[in-house]
């Protein structure tokens, strides 16, 4: 008992510590992960092969192992969970995540994301439609891809994807892995093939060192780059975007004075058994890791989505998306798969004003028993905006690169434009 009296204590201790440097704005230095020799923006054919090199360090929140794997540390590891779900109240235990890659594949997974070298052309990156700035979304209602056109549906944000088993929102895909090669591959978002990926990568001599220094096993029995590396590389990094120190997340760990007394009665409301909020995005992560029906509407003029129907073969399931998170929500509208909603209140309102409203004439859907009729009132409403504000926490937002191997514009030309007006 003293034992865990002791280790309670000193958890608190430390949860106090860091939460009082984040309030006063006191920070230690910033960590050496990431750090490299970057410069202006050079053709690849002007960088010689030692201007890049690989981070040894675990980004921050991660630990270095004795095996060279960084080992996710955070204060909801302290916590039971119902079924080691991840499901329950404030202090609740996460779901089983992706962790175990090298600081070597997460900082060459870095460079991948921010690269338009993955693209047909060289016009996109990951990060054109997953933007760190924008919750990693885009702000689009529908990303556009490389054809210059919109793509079905949003830019879902990519914030904790470690922890979820589902990806796209018709779940289509089951790892991260395998959720790389939809938009890589896809003609109408990154239109890139197998063949010319792999040539492209393999014609880099700077991607070259660097995938040798990654995957240095690999390269001991073959000296090429290989599809698989990439996706690992890829999966890496964004298995390392973390969001776990929100001012709600001070509050569950037991700093009540980090919300506000309106945010605290939005989380009440959000709990509530009226509004129902929680049966779905359940904390800590705000998601369940589920598909929904719950009926949202399409933008006018665009066809009615079928959803997870497709991947599941279930007609049960027609119109079902998969629930998103809703950490650093504000930074990610607009909302919906369709991208509907351009605000918070309005996608409020929606589940508001009733079970099946903007449900088609045509379509039969089976939604969701708890998709209700509520009836906030606009105070109420206004309540759930506001603590859902108080889900934002970028403080692990990792640097953009300066310059990416390519020599390409990072993220891609528009946003090289954008950044150079600022």
């Amino acid at each position: 008992m003293k034992k865990r009296v002791l280790f309670f204590a000193v958890s608190i201790a430390l949860f106090g510590f860091y939460s009082a440097v984040h309030a006063l704005g006191i920070m230690p230095p910033e960590p050496e992960f990431y750090e490299v020799d970057e410069h202006a923006v050079l053709t690849s054919a002007n960088l010689d092969v030692e201007h890049f090199s690989l981070s040894q360090r675990c980004p921050p929140s991660f630990e270095l192992t004795e095996t060279g794997v960084c080992k996710l540390l955070t204060q909801y590891q302290f916590y039971d969970s119902v079924q080691n779900k991840g499901l329950g109240g404030t202090k609740t235990n996460l779901p089983p995540h992706r962790d175990g890659f090298t600081p070597a594949q997460i900082d060459l997974g870095r460079y991948l994301f921010f690269d338009p070298i993955l693209s047909k052309d060289g016009s996109l990156s990951c990060a054109s439609c997953h933007q760190p700035d924008k919750g990693f979304s885009d702000g689009e209602d529908r990303s556009i891809g490389i054809t210059g056109d919109k793509v079905a549906r949003s830019a879902p944000t990519l914030w904790n994807v470690a922890f979820v088993d589902k990806f796209f929102w018709d779940a289509r895909a089951k790892t991260l892995e395998e959720q790389a090669v939809g938009p890589l591959f896809d003609p109408k978002e990154m239109g890139n093939t197998p063949e010319q990926l792999l040539a492209t990568l393999r014609g880099n001599k700077q991607y070259n060192s660097l995938f040798a220094q990654a995957f240095a096993d690999d390269f001991a029995q073959s000296s090429d780059i290989q599809l698989p590396q990439v996706y690992t590389a890829l999966a890496a990094f964004q298995a390392s975007l973390i969001s776990l120190n929100s001012r709600y997340d001070q509050y569950a760990h037991g700093y009540h004075e980090a919300l506000t007394p309106r945010e605290i009665a939005g989380m009440n409301v959000f709990r509530s058994f009226v509004a129902r909020c929680a049966e779905c995005h359940q904390p800590p992560l705000f998601t369940n890791n589920q598909v929904a029906v719950i009926g949202a509407p399409e933008p006018e003029g665009r066809p009615f989505d079928i959803g997870a129907e497709k991947t599941y073969n279930a007609p049960k399931l027609r119109g079902g998306f998969k629930v998103p998170t809703l950490r650093n929500i504000t930074k990610s509208a607009p909302y919906m798969h369709s991208g509907r909603y351009d605000n918070l209140l309005d996608t409020v309102k929606f589940y508001n004003d009733g079970r099946g409203n903007s449900v088609p004439e045509d379509q039969d859907l089976l939604l969701h028993w708890h998709i209700s009729e509520p009836n906030l009132t606009d105070e109420e409403m206004q309540l759930l905006v506001e603590f859902m504000g108080a889900l934002t926490d970028e403080s692990l937002t990792p640097p953009i690169p300066e310059e990416v191997p390519s020599g390409l514009a990072v993220v891609d030309e528009k946003y090289a434009k954008s950044r150079a007006l600022q």
